[in-house]
């Protein structure tokens, strides 16, 4: 009896051992932002070889939002291929993609290549293709204004060939609306002021008012994100980005008052 006992006990924890092997592989990988609070909120995280939706306004918007899209790019794939396709429109609307602009937010533009599409259609035949190609650090989509096209059939495609290839698409959306999807998360996104942090710099660093409003396996949440350019990830912006003045060191006003309190 205590034999087969121990033979039974062996084979649960035989089971359990595949189960728990099993959970871990399709647990997917994940990259994180360096910001505390979103971190904690995507479970440690962004998931890699997932699709993830940024939407924004058009205007300012839309340059506030790019940024961030580049910013997870640079932290999912630092060093590998990024492929950024656009649809024309958005290039008449917004203009091309500054190299110098990517290169400023850390990016190395000799990483990225960028696919001009005539429309919705072309752009989700060429994001399939590009999401099968493992070699790819990361697929930008960018579209432009409302269409019918990114509905829950296209955006089930996308997550299916992301998880197989392990590739994460980014689907930057302008001037639209969110529809159901699959995506595993979803942010709004818009600039937030970014004050000068030296007297001598021209501009302060990139802020981000960014809002997850969706998260499949955590809690939404919205915050202040700060990219460091150098650093190349997100942070709490300083509780005071402004420089202190330094203390004088020559105060003659005070010594003269010492010495009248001492006569």
């Amino acid at each position: 009896m205590t034999s087969a006992r121990l033979s039974t006990l062996a084979t649960l924890r035989d089971r359990l051992e595949r189960i728990g092997a099993q959970g871990d592989a399709l647990r997917p990988r994940r990259v994180s932002l360096g910001h505390a609070e979103a971190d904690a909120a995507l479970q440690g995280g962004l998931a890699v070889g997932a699709v993830h939706e940024v939407f924004a306004e058009a205007g300012r918007q839309s340059a506030a939002a790019t940024g961030f899209v580049a910013g997870l790019a640079g932290r999912i794939a630092p060093r590998r291929p990024l492929l950024w396709i656009r649809q024309d429109f958005c290039e008449r609307e917004a203009g091309a993609l500054s190299m110098s602009g990517l290169a400023e937010l850390g990016l190395d533009p000799r990483c990225l290549v960028t696919v001009c599409t005539a429309d919705v259609e072309a752009t989700l035949r060429a994001s399939a293709d590009a999401l099968a190609c493992d070699a790819l650090g990361a697929v930008v989509l960018e579209v432009w204004g409302e269409t019918q096209k990114l509905d829950l059939v296209a955006s089930r495609k996308l997550t299916l060939a992301a998880q197989a290839s392990g590739v994460t698409a980014l689907l930057l959306r302008i001037a639209a609306t969110p529809n159901p999807s699959t995506a595993e998360t979803r942010w709004i996104v818009r600039a937030a002021h970014s004050p000068p942090s030296a007297s001598w710099a021209a501009w302060g660093t990139p802020l981000f008012d960014a809002e997850l409003v969706r998260n499949r396996h955590g809690l939404s949440g919205r915050w202040i994100m700060e990219w460091k350019c150098d650093e190349r990830l997100f942070t709490e912006p300083a509780a005071d980005s402004q420089p202190l003045a330094a203390t004088s060191a020559h105060r003659p006003h005070q010594a003269r008052t010492k010495l009248r309190s001492a006569g």
